[in-house]
């Protein structure tokens, strides 16, 4: 029988299926859950996928429309034009050709968990956005004839107002605030709030009184974007929206994007737009709560996301100009030279951003052509450049972005350690999803293992049946570092096939693996494993996070780190004994190793309500020292080395000491 491959978006499943399976059993296969409320009778259109369509490199597949069976009547009768292009049923489109799946949000029955939660940040309140409210005289023939925007700009209040906030006489109004200017005046019975960008510019006139002012600062990472839509007047996150990143269907990483924009017509203006449609997707749910409750600004004509009258966002290089529609492709190849580095002032209307027709999107700037805005966000969120201690600062994620120094000196780099991390590439890893294993614990002596379930409070034995469906990243750390730890792989990631266990076997290609939870425990009726190429593809994120680390010790003269920091929301959800255990950094003292969850979304919102902010992300963007790791002499030497658990050569004295507490029989460099 003729089999095809299949791939599903975002959750990274992958597989083979036999020529003329569904869609919708493919994706029950392969663990990925389609909503499907008629149990796939083709009657509720639920299951809605897009084809998507081109040569994709990375995977070596050519995906087409044509590799379905042809479009039925029953599927017309639920497929929209407002859906878009490339749309089927899954339940009723069968596989007759290798294809790429994407699942959008509204189809998928076991929501992505995108873990990042807003923290509490201790900043002064200064956005560059502050609304006033004006009293104005009503005219009358009496005196000179004044228009209604120089009575406003030139009020008195206003005016010393603003001179006491920026030193500044004068404004100016956009536009689209102008055409409406008069309306607005005479609706407010001549009393008016106007909202102010930076002292210089009118971005917003509303009749009477009104005190709130929203916020958005957007952190859009590789895999997963996230918004925080934060009351400007008190700098508290009043909702959070998060969303698997729509452009994954081009590539899980982002050589991966900028492979398909250079070949595939139109692919920068398409990858634009799908990032662009997902963040005002964002920001209509993070706005929605503010309409339900009444507040006038949500209700206002023009959409949800007129409430928000600022956004500042981060990403790295690559999404950045994806972003703004600039060509990457001199970013992926040497010298990586970017468009620009300094940060930018863009009016949202212009990218099709739907918040307040006058506002500003600040994107913040970036440092090289590797190292983007997210990193700065890091950077001034974090503050290496003003810490004693030397810092090791490593934001995980498809992209792994570093920084190292302290108030002397701060260097910085990219490692591109691929998407293992996030669960993809891996053999039946998923994202963080409910059914997914997230920590995992080997008993050395039984090789048997206890492992943790998203979506489950306990940790459960291979006894019971807990319907796992995948691995995701946090639970692949944890199970490599246990395997080492167990003896089930040795130092170079090869397994030990003379260990005691059935769960040590070989698949049917031949090839070793570990069986984690067999097929009756799981819902995908299939056992959970861990197989060599697993290990590799870890060892080589990991390697590249590791060499990237010592080059930059080497260049900088540092020998031993006194605290590393894991940033990123990934960060916050792996073992740190794990991490070491694997080598991910460099040996430290573990009380000394932390995560503080996703500074980079930190750092955009800190820009969103200081402007001062804004100032320390330019100059330190520019001040910090960008080292290229991938043209270093002894990059290969370190990089090879690194792929070995934790190391090849380097000590780890303070893991030594950690693994003989726990009586580990692992032998670690000394």
């Amino acid at each position: 029988m003729t089999r095809h491959r299949v791939i599903f978006q975002p959750s990274g499943r992958r597989g083979e299926v036999e020529d003329g399976t569904n869609l919708l059993d493919a994706a029950r296969n392969l663990g990925v859950d389609i909503e499907s409320i008629c149990g796939g009778k083709g009657t509720c259109g639920k299951c809605k996928v897009r084809v998507e369509e081109g040569f994709f490199e990375k995977d070596a597949m050519d995906s087409r429309m044509n590799h379905l069976s042809p479009l039925t009547g029953q599927e017309m009768k639920f497929l929209k034009p407002s859906d878009g292009p490339a749309m089927r049923l899954a339940c009723a489109a069968q596989v007759q050709g290798d294809v790429k799946i994407f699942v959008p949000e509204k189809s998928r029955a076991g929501k992505q968990i995108v873990r990042k939660a807003a923290k509490e940040l201790t900043i002064a309140i200064d956005p560059a956005v502050k609304k006033y409210f004006v009293e104005m005289q009503k005219p009358s023939l009496a005196e000179p004839i004044t228009g209604d925007f120089e009575r406003l700009r030139g009020h008195e209040a206003l005016r010393e107002a603003l001179r006491r906030q920026a030193g500044l006489d004068g404004l100016s109004i956009d536009f689209t605030v102008l055409r409406d200017l008069q309306d607005a005046i005479r609706k407010g019975n001549w009393g008016v709030t106007v909202t102010v960008w930076k002292g210089r510019e009118i971005i917003k006139v509303e009749p009477g009184f009104v005190e709130t002012a929203y916020g958005l600062a957007v952190d859009v990472g590789t895999t997963t974007v996230v918004g925080y839509l934060t009351d400007l007047a008190t700098g508290k996150v009043v909702n959070t929206e998060s969303m698997m990143n729509p452009q994954v269907p081009y590539g899980e990483d982002v050589m991966s994007r900028i492979t398909y924009a250079m070949t595939n017509e139109g692919g920068v203006r398409k990858m634009q737009k799908t990032i662009i449609d997902g963040l005002n997707e964002i920001i209509a749910k993070a706005t929605k709560d503010l309409r339900a409750n009444g507040d006038l600004s949500g209700k206002k004509a023009g959409g949800s996301g007129d409430a928000i009258v600022d956004l500042t966002i981060v990403f790295n290089t690559a999404m950045h100009h994806i972003f703004l529609g600039f060509n990457p492709e001199y970013i992926g190849r040497s010298p990586f030279i970017p468009a620009i580095q300094h940060g930018i002032d863009i009016k949202a209307r212009d990218l099709g951003i739907k918040i307040n027709r006058g506002s500003y999107i600040y994107v913040l700037p970036i440092e090289a052509g590797f190292v983007g805005a997210d990193n700065v966000g890091v950077l001034i969120a974090e503050e290496p450049y003003n810490m004693d201690e030397t810092v090791l600062i490593i934001d995980i994620g498809t992209n792994g972005e570093l920084l190292l120094g302290n108030r002397r000196r701060v260097c910085s780099t990219s490692c591109a350690t691929g998407p293992a991390f996030e669960g993809a590439q891996i053999k039946m890893g998923m994202r963080a999803a409910p059914g997914a294993i997230e920590k995992v614990k080997i008993e050395p002596a039984t090789k048997e293992p206890l492992y943790k379930v998203i979506g489950k409070e306990d940790w459960h034995t291979h006894v019971e049946k807990i319907d796992a469906k995948g691995i995701c990243g946090s639970g692949i750390i944890d199970a490599i570092a246990e395997m080492y730890k167990a003896g089930i792989i040795d130092k170079s990631g090869k397994f030990d096939m003379t260990a005691k266990s059935p769960r040590i076997r070989r698949d049917h290609d031949g090839k070793p693996e570990y069986v984690l939870a067999w097929a009756d425990e799981t819902s995908i009726g299939a056992d959970i494993t861990i197989n060599q190429a697993d290990v590799r593809a870890l060892q080589l994120a990991k390697g590249a996070l590791y060499a990237g680390a010592k080059l930059m010790m080497q260049k900088m003269g540092i020998e031993k780190l006194d605290k590393v920091i894991l940033a990123g929301a990934f960060g916050s959800y792996i073992d740190k004994e794990s991490a070491m255990t694997l080598g991910m950094f460099p040996d430290c003292e573990i009380d000394k190793v932390y995560a503080v969850g996703n500074a980079a979304g930190d750092g955009a919102r800190m820009a969103l309500l200081n402007t001062a902010k804004r100032d320390e992300a330019e100059q330190r963007a520019r001040w910090v020292e960008f080292v290229e790791i991938a043209v270093e002499p002894n990059f290969e030497r370190e990089f090879m080395q690194a792929m070995h658990l934790p190391h090849m050569k380097d000590r780890f004295p303070n893991l030594k000491k950690l693994l003989e507490k726990a009586a580990s029989p692992v032998v670690i460099n000394g």
